[in-house]
């Protein structure tokens, strides 16, 4: 029944990842839940859970009375006996969880059953040199690569990058640079967070601080002990390039949370990004982890977020996207809005053609162009080095001994390709005729063979 004083491990975070990253395992290294024996409830154990979340929520959480009104909530509930038929720890962790949310929906507040986490916990907390949870954080965030997912460049020098997590800067911060350093030249960049459930504002720091010049105030928190308020403000260095010029487009959802929404919220509020997709989640309380006892703990949320532009935060409404799609329609979405950008800006001729071949690709996939099969079939036939053929209902183009390719049409007389971006075939005709297939590259170059 006390807060647990290992900081540097998440168990105080500004912005919570996920109560399941808090106290669960993942798959491959995890601290199962089926493993462990399941304990069995008795009333006392479950009137000492209710007891102790009363006092944390009335004397620790950022709004008291609504704290009270929470502890009241589960107090009465208990005298009703409306946990006496609830024997499975985790069923009575997530009923107490889902009856203090209906107090204000404050989906940073979570009761978990987690018996070995806790015990690692307490271990940390008793002996500073007990090592074993901060090992056990180091291997589950570095067997998921601190949750970066996917770092690319995208045809027109658009970057894209996808992580799930703000982890703590301290290890994830070497990656974070790595995927900057990565995409520092390129001309847009696509930041995918619509699977990102939030983390550290440390590295939300790191990370935006690529993105701006000068000093930046980036958020600011409201704490209730101690009645203060804590500033959150860009680096004054990071490694490698910064990206001031490059136009940024965050991507989001509704699963998309908590530190996400914050870098989101930042970002928008400081009209320094584009925001595609859903409105999200809707947290914007730090939390932190008590222990309830050996079995049970319970985030609580503490303070809250001030931005210093709006003066409020996202608490319950989420952060609505300046262009709103769903998420499956999200990058595209950015990519085509990224491109068109570009395209306005260029002043090069070459990069100007290359950008229009990307985007005609892009517009072609989003808009598919249908061709009779009749005029298909007039295609069919050698010229030269190329080969086109007509299998069942589709074209397919080789050259000499190279991997057939299916041919996607744009319109009725141009193909492009799904394996290679850089090339397309058009077909040349003199009336009714197929006299001869021209090659277009995305440089600007063409080549001709007439047709046996």
């Amino acid at each position: 029944m006390k807060t647990t004083k290992h900081k540097q491990l998440q168990t105080r975070s500004f912005m919570i990842i996920s109560l399941a990253i808090l106290f669960m395992g993942f798959a491959g290294i995890s601290l199962g839940q089926a493993d462990q024996p399941e304990i069995k409830l008795t009333k006392q154990e479950k009137a000492q859970v209710v007891d102790s979340i009363t006092r944390f929520m009335a004397d620790k959480y950022v709004f008291p009375d609504m704290g009270k009104k929470m502890g009241d909530l589960i107090t009465q509930n208990l005298k009703d006996g409306a946990y006496e038929n609830i024997s499975n720890p985790q069923d009575f962790a997530g009923k107490l969880t889902e009856d203090l949310r209906t107090v204000n929906n404050d989906r940073h507040i979570g009761v978990q059953y987690n018996p070995e986490y806790i015990a690692m916990m307490k271990k940390a907390n008793a002996d500073e040199n007990n090592k074993e949870l901060e090992e056990y954080e180091k291997r589950r965030s570095e067997y998921s690569n601190y949750n970066f997912k996917e770092v690319k460049i995208l045809p027109g020098n658009v970057g894209y990058l996808k992580f799930n997590s703000f982890q703590d800067a301290s290890n994830a911060g070497p990656t974070a640079i790595a995927a900057m350093n990565f995409l520092a030249h390129t001309d847009a960049l696509i930041i995918d967070l619509t699977d990102n459930g939030g983390g550290s504002p440390l590295l939300i720091q790191l990370i935006t601080t690529y993105f701006f010049e000068e000093p930046e105030h980036l958020n600011s928190f409201y704490i209730r002990e101690g009645d203060k308020t804590e500033q959150f403000w860009t680096l004054p260095y990071v490694p490698g390039p910064k990206m001031i010029k490059t136009d940024i487009y965050v991507l989001t959802s509704g699963y998309t949370f908590s530190g996400a929404e914050e870098f989101t919220y930042n970002l928008k509020n400081l009209k320094r990004a584009t925001i595609v997709g859903e409105t999200t989640g809707g947290g914007a309380h730090p939390v932190d982890m008590h222990i309830i006892n050996d079995h049970f703990g319970i985030s609580v949320p503490y303070g809250r977020a001030v931005n210093p532009v709006t003066n409020t935060n996202w608490e319950g409404t989420g952060v609505e996207p300046d262009v709103k799609v769903t998420r499956d329609k999200a990058i595209e979405t950015a990519y085509m809005l990224a491109l068109e950008k570009r395209l306005e800006k260029e002043e090069d001729k070459e990069i100007r053609n290359s950008v229009s071949w990307t985007i005609d690709g892009m517009k072609a996939k989003q808009n598919p162009a249908t061709v009779e099969e009749k005029t298909m079939k007039l295609y069919v036939g050698v010229y030269g080095p190329r080969k086109i053929t007509f299998e069942n209902g589709e074209l397919y183009y080789q050259r000499e001994n190279r991997p057939k390719m299916k041919m996607v049409p744009m319109k009725d007389d141009m193909f492009m390709f799904n394996d290679i971006d850089y090339f397309r075939v058009k077909f040349i005709k003199e009336g009714n005729k197929v006299i001869a297939l021209e090659g277009n590259y995305d440089n600007g170059r063409t080549d001709r063979n007439d047709k046996s």
